[in-house]
């Protein structure tokens, strides 16, 4: 004889259950974006991996728990799984990270292409699944044990639907707007996981049934809650100045001898930089100064602020001239004033660059486009309409300088289309590699004469290595080939683009020892590090 818990007399601990599954398969699906972004970054194609991934864990979840309560009306079993999810969850801060390294070093030797893709939908499909394939089984079980008779099936099935709604909606906006600003991801997915697993024990205790079952899954959780607390992402990582999330983005800082840097990924790129000597970078903000230099930068506007590297430039190398800082993520911009000495009289404007646009009336000598969502441009700002709404903005002799974050190859790359949108909105064009990094500059402007007297000024410039850089780059820029490759508001799969530019360039770093590992396995592999 099945033990019923007098909870479900009335229905609303159903309803309850209802509701706190919904909000917590919301909340484990913005957390898995959160987990996942600082190694395959937030783009679009890994949202999809998301998505995908969990839409087919609720819906195999559906079926299974469907023919699973048919079979077996006992709504303990719901309840027990319901504990197991919860575990699982509790369980992702503390091994999450770990399980997405191995998983992306085992494919590194497995696969040729396509790289992040895979590591991600795979990544999704090992720690994600599971929970929410019992997550999936929540609502087909309580159709069934709350129905009483076919007159108020309907109402119950609409009643459950909307708990589980509503408790959705709540889980989209709590984990994004309060717990992953405020305590962070692991603590988030630690707050749902008490939230399921206390549904489970409440409906236990009121059996007085799995004594030692529910104290184990308490000490387990209570283990998972005092192990997995950190948001330590870059768990290797020994010089780390802070490291913590916003709204938008997982964040940095760390520090060398020489430098202090800022990224938003711990597998790659650099988003900000500061030399301790005060000197120049070597990097590409070095490289965007030849614009201020053209036009005097009197004026100038960034887009993608970050923490004020090539503010900082232009404030040492041209202390008249006025700067304005877009950056979307106040955060970044804290870091900023705390870790990399922004100037004081910096402006910066906490909003999205193409929306500032809009709304500004002024007019630049320069504006350096350089806002990136971890590996690529937002759409919006790499859009044949907005580039130009950029030179709508621009002096008469005024230069667009575009950080292009990596020399993509191939026919249809990333540098292309961006090039060839550019060129659509510019006459003028001229691009250059900057040396020990894998980002192209390009500078835009009006008029071709423009760009002449970039070697002539640079020899007049007293600091020897600015001067040396600039009659380097006159020397070095070249006229870039144009096509039909064009982005514009309706079409720009920029992060389909970044993306196979950067399993390109990965590719390529390891290619050395993907040859070890089929010639010496493993062993090898560690050989090469010793």
């Amino acid at each position: 004889m099945i033990q019923t818990s007098p909870l479900l007399g009335n229905k609303n601990f159903l309803y309850a259950t209802e509701f706190f599954s919904g909000m917590s398969i919301m909340a484990v699906e913005l957390g898995a974006a959160r987990l996942l972004a600082p190694y395959f970054s937030s783009s679009q194609i890994v949202w999809t991996i998301i998505i995908g991934t969990i839409m087919i864990s609720l819906a195999l979840g559906n079926v299974w728990g469907g023919r699973r309560a048919d079979s077996d009306k006992n709504p303990a079993k719901l309840y027990r799984r319901l504990i197991f999810a919860a575990l699982w969850i509790g369980l992702i801060p503390v091994l999450g990270k770990y399980l997405i390294l191995a998983i992306a070093g085992a494919l590194i030797v497995a696969i040729d292409t396509n790289l992040l893709i895979w590591a991600a939908f795979f990544s999704c499909m090992i720690i994600f699944v599971p929970p929410l394939f019992i997550l999936g089984t929540v609502t087909p079980s309580l159709v069934k044990y709350a129905t009483d008779n076919l007159e108020n099936n309907g109402r119950i099935v609409g009643n459950l639907n909307a708990f589980n709604t509503i408790g959705s909606i709540i889980g989209t906006f709590l984990p994004t707007f309060v717990t992953i600003p405020t305590v962070g991801t692991a603590i988030t997915f630690l707050i749902f996981s008490g939230v399921l697993l206390l549904i489970g024990i409440i409906y236990f205790v009121s059996l007085g049934a799995k004594k030692i079952f529910c104290l184990v899954a308490v000490m387990i959780f209570l283990a998972c809650a005092l192990v997995g607390n950190s948001n330590n992402f870059a768990f290797w990582e020994k010089n780390l100045l802070y490291e913590g999330e916003s709204i938008y983005n997982y964040l940095q800082v760390k520090e060398n001898p020489r430098q202090i840097i800022f990224s938003t990924n711990v597998l790659f790129g650099v988003q900000s930089i500061k030399m301790k000597n005060g000197g120049l970078t070597g990097f590409y903000y070095d490289y965007a100064l030849a614009a201020p230099i053209l036009t005097d930068g009197k004026k100038i506007l960034i887009l993608g602020m970050g923490t004020g590297t090539f503010a900082e430039q232009c404030r040492k190398y041209f202390p008249e001239s006025r700067i304005t800082g877009v950056e979307i993520d106040e955060k970044i911009t804290a870091l900023a004033k705390k870790y990399f000495s922004l100037p004081a009289d910096v402006e910066v404007v906490t909003y999205d660059g193409r929306a500032f646009l809009q709304a500004d009336k002024n007019f630049y000598d320069v504006i350096l486009v350089d806002a990136f969502q971890d590996i690529s441009p937002p759409f919006q700002m790499s859009s044949l309409e907005f580039f130009s709404l950029v030179r709508n903005h621009l002096t008469e002799r005024g230069i667009m300088v575009v950080n292009m974050n990596m020399r993509a190859s191939g026919a249809g790359n990333i540098n292309e289309y961006l090039t060839d949108t550019i060129g659509k909105v510019f006459p003028a064009l001229k691009i250059v590699d900057a040396a020990n990094a894998t980002n192209k500059i390009l500078f835009a402007a009006g008029d071709e004469k423009i760009f002449e007297p970039l070697r002539s000024r640079a020899e007049k410039i007293s600091d020897e290595k600015l001067s040396a850089l600039m009659i380097r780059t006159s020397n070095e820029w070249k006229i870039p080939e144009r096509g039909e490759n064009i982005l514009t508001d309706d079409r720009a799969p920029v992060e389909m683009l970044s993306m196979r530019a950067l399993d390109n360039l990965i590719q390529l770093n390891l290619r050395y020892y993907k040859e070890i590992y089929r010639r010496e396995g493993l062993d090898g592999i560690l050989k090469s590090f010793r």
